[in-house]
C-alpha cells in the first residue's frame, strides 16, 4: 500500500507542477508590454527615410551644373554647337544646346573609336602597322601608298581603318560600343550601304552618314570615358592615341589639346564636321566638342571647326 500511495502522491505532484508551468507559460504574454515593440520600430522608419534623403541630396549635388554660353561670334555665321565638359568645375558649358544634343554622324571623329580598340585588342601594332596599298587610286593623295597607323590617323584614311574596323568585327565593336555608350550604338549599317554620297567599299561604314549617331554632348563623355581618371584602358593605348592626337605646335595654344576632326557629306554638300577631344590643364583635362552643320551659301569644313574649338578653349581657360 505504501508503494501504492507513493506512486499517486508523485503522480499528483507531477500533474500539479505541469498545471502551474502551462498556467505560467499562458501568462507570460499577457504580461508582456507591446509598447517596446512599436518604440523599436518607430526609430528604423526615421533612419531610413533620413539615409534616403541624404542619398538624393547627395546625387543631386554631384550631377555636373549646364551652363548656357553665348559663343556665337566664334562661328561667325555657321551652324553649329560647342559643348565643353570641365570636370574640375563639374559643368557643361555649351552653345546652341537644342543642336549640342542633337544625334548625327561622327564621321572620322570615330577614328578615335576605331584606334582605341584597334591598338587594346592588338590589330594595330604601332610598330608593325603598315598596311599594303591597294593600288586604287583615291581622291586624296596620302592615301595612294603603303601606309602606317600615324600617318593613317592623321591624314584621315578611310581604307586604312575600314580594314581595322572589319578585323575588330561587328560582336566586339558593338560590346566596345556599348562599354562606351557611344550615342546609338547602331552599327547595324556594317559596310556603310546608307551612304549613298559613295560607292566604294573601301570608303564607307557605319560611321560615315550611315546608321551610328551621336550628339556633341555625348561626344565630350565619350573622351571623358576613354582618357579621363577612370578610364579602362591599357596607358600603353592611351599614351598611343595622344601621341597622334595631339596638335602641333603651330596652333600656339598654350596648352596641350588634342583631338580629330570629321566631316561628312551627302550629295556632295557637307552636312557635318567636327572637332572633338581634349585639352590638358594644370587641374583636370577639359573636353570638348565643336560641331559644324549645313549652312546656306558657306563653307563649311571641319578645319574650320578645329579652328573654332581651338580659340574657344584658349579662351576659356584663360577666363576659367
Amino acid at each position: 500500500m505504501k508503494k501504492v500511495c507513493l506512486g499517486l502522491g508523485t503522480a499528483v505532484c507531477v500533474i500539479t507542477l505541469a498545471l502551474i508551468i502551462s498556467s505560467w507559460k499562458n501568462a507570460k504574454p499577457e504580461e508582456t508590454p507591446e509598447e517596446p515593440v512599436n518604440i523599436s520600430e518607430e526609430p528604423q522608419e526615421i533612419t531610413v527615410i533620413t539615409q534616403t534623403e541624404e542619398s538624393e541630396e547627395e546625387t543631386k549635388e554631384e550631377e555636373p551644373q549646364i551652363t548656357d554660353e553665348d559663343w556665337s561670334s566664334y562661328f561667325g555665321g555657321l551652324t553649329g554647337a560647342a559643348v565643353i565638359y570641365d570636370r574640375a568645375e563639374n559643368r557643361y558649358a555649351v552653345y546652341n544646346s537644342e543642336l549640342a544634343g542633337t544625334r548625327r554622324s561622327p564621321c572620322s571623329t570615330f577614328k578615335i573609336i576605331s584606334s582605341l580598340i584597334g591598338l587594346e585588342q592588338g590589330i594595330i601594332i604601332p610598330d608593325n602597322s603598315v598596311r599594303m596599298w591597294s593600288g586604287e587610286i583615291f581622291w586624296n593623295e596620302d592615301w595612294n601608298g603603303d601606309i602606317g597607323f600615324e600617318d593613317a590617323f592623321r591624314t584621315s584614311c578611310v581604307w586604312y581603318f575600314r580594314e581595322v574596323i572589319d578585323e575588330i568585327g561587328q560582336e566586339t565593336m558593338q560590346k566596345e560600343l556599348e562599354k562606351l555608350a557611344y550615342g546609338n550604338c547602331d552599327i547595324s549599317d556594317w559596310k556603310g550601304e546608307q551612304n549613298t554620297n559613295n560607292g566604294n567599299r573601301a570608303l564607307t561604314g557605319f560611321w560615315i552618314e550611315s546608321s551610328l549617331k551621336i550628339s556633341p554632348k555625348e561626344q565630350t563623355e565619350v573622351m571623358e570615358r576613354i582618357f579621363g581618371e577612370n578610364s579602362t584602358y591599357s596607358e600603353e593605348t592611351i599614351e598611343k592615341l595622344k601621341e597622334v592626337m595631339r596638335l602641333p605646335e603651330e596652333y600656339g595654344t598654350d596648352i596641350p589639346v588634342y583631338g580629330k576632326t570629321g566631316m561628312g557629306k551627302t550629295d556632295g554638300i557637307t552636312v557635318d564636321a567636327w572637332f572633338t577631344g581634349f585639352a590638358e590643364t594644370p587641374e583636370e583635362p577639359i573636353y570638348f566638342c565643336v560641331y559644324l552643320g549645313q549652312s546656306e551659301g558657306m563653307d563649311v569644313t571641319s578645319a574650320a571647326a578645329r579652328d573654332i574649338a581651338v580659340q574657344i578653349i584658349s579662351d576659356y581657360c584663360e577666363n576659367r
